[in-house]
């Protein structure tokens, strides 16, 4: 059974992106020793297998971003295989161990991993990986790969890896953003709390500015009283 004929099968009216997390096509016929049918919108795929198929090139591998394991044993892929894994949360030389089942694999690029930043890094990988001839564009004798450009996209694997380091920088710089909006929000609260109580300070000042006049009215009204009342009283008055 060739790969597209298996795809239909496992499909079953479902659309490319509801296939998840497996894909299994192993012991499917190549066509041309080159994928088939495989596209792009299996983009939630994060295992494929594809063992004794008579895969001889990676060319038609398409981008699979959540992608996490990739089975190829027994193909007849020849060549040097070029592997990117820029990018990626790579921090222990370990890591890349399951590498060591790539016996065609002769170029590896780490751009921005962490595991670049360790001691003896480069020693390291190609200690690991023997059959590795170009790490992060040079040789173990820094003898820059022919046409060679370590930070363009890679034509194979790469495909594979996706943006995901871009993709967390976006949701990080989004997050900020909300953050910064949030703090905008409390900003903008805290101002109208303030005017709410400079007009409720206003408002009382001119509460206690009227009781003040209404007191001073009080007592002239008193004192007219009683100045009236002395003028009733008083002994020149009553001589009248």
């Amino acid at each position: 059974m060739d790969i597209k004929r298996r795809l239909t099968l496992e499909l079953r009216n479902r659309k490319p992106g509801e296939v998840r997390p497996d894909l299994v096509l192993d012991n499917c016929s190549s066509e041309d020793g080159k994928i088939g049918g495989l596209s792009s919108e299996f983009e939630n795929l994060e295992f494929l297998s594809m063992i004794s198929i008579n895969l001889v090139s990676l060319a038609n591998l398409p981008k699979l971003p959540r992608l996490q394991k990739l089975e190829l044993s027994d193909n007849l892929i020849s060549g040097g295989l070029e592997l990117n894994l820029s990018r990626n949360k790579i921090k222990d030389i370990n890591t890349l161990e399951p590498l060591k089942k790539l016996p065609n694999l002769k170029s590896l690029d780490l751009f921005n991993c962490d595991v670049t930043m360790l001691m003896s890094y480069r020693e390291s990988v190609f200690g690991l990986l023997p059959q590795l001839t170009y790490l992060d564009g040079y040789s173990a004798d820094d003898k820059e790969a022919p046409d060679s450009d370590p930070e363009a996209d890679r034509e194979g694997l790469d495909s594979v890896c996706g943006e995901n380091g871009e993709e967390e920088e976006e949701e990080e710089e989004e997050e900020e953003e909300l953050d910064e909006d949030v703090i905008d929000d409390e900003d903008d609260e805290d101002d109208e709390d303030d005017e709410d109580e400079d007009v409720d300070g206003e408002e009382e000042e001119e509460e206690e500015e009227e009781e003040e006049d209404e007191e001073e009215d009080g007592i002239e009204d008193e004192v007219r009283k009683k100045l009236a009342l002395c003028c009733l009283f008083s002994p020149e008055r009553g001589s009248e």
